[in-house]
């Protein structure tokens, strides 16, 4: 059953320009074949470019650890060498609706 999935990566490097379209390459090998939408924020700082990846869709991912184990095994070497955070939410669909129905 899928899950919706939030992911919120940071990916930093030398500022060089054009960061966003680099990242947009990796995310698209890396989630290929997944209902996943991504927002990439680009900007300068320091001399140095940054880009806030927010992705959110439908997967197959049951759990966070789930997710880290796919990054691992499928991320190019430079996805790696610009990650500089995350953060993920896996919610699976089929366990009940949680907090936010707590009134039924």
């Amino acid at each position: 059953m899928n899950s919706e999935t939030y992911l919120d990566f940071c990916f930093v490097r030398e500022h060089a320009g054009e960061f966003s379209n680099l990242i947009d390459q990796l995310l698209t090998e890396l989630f290929k074949g997944m209902r996943v939408n991504w927002y990439l924020d680009e900007k300068v700082a320091d001399g140095a470019d940054v880009v806030v990846a927010e992705i959110k869709g439908m997967t197959r991912f049951q759990s966070e650890e789930e997710v880290i184990e796919h990054i691992e095994t499928h991320a190019q070497d430079e996805f790696w060498c610009y990650l500089q955070g995350f953060k993920m939410f896996v919610y699976p669909n089929g366990k009940g609706c949680g907090s936010s129905c707590a009134g039924h």
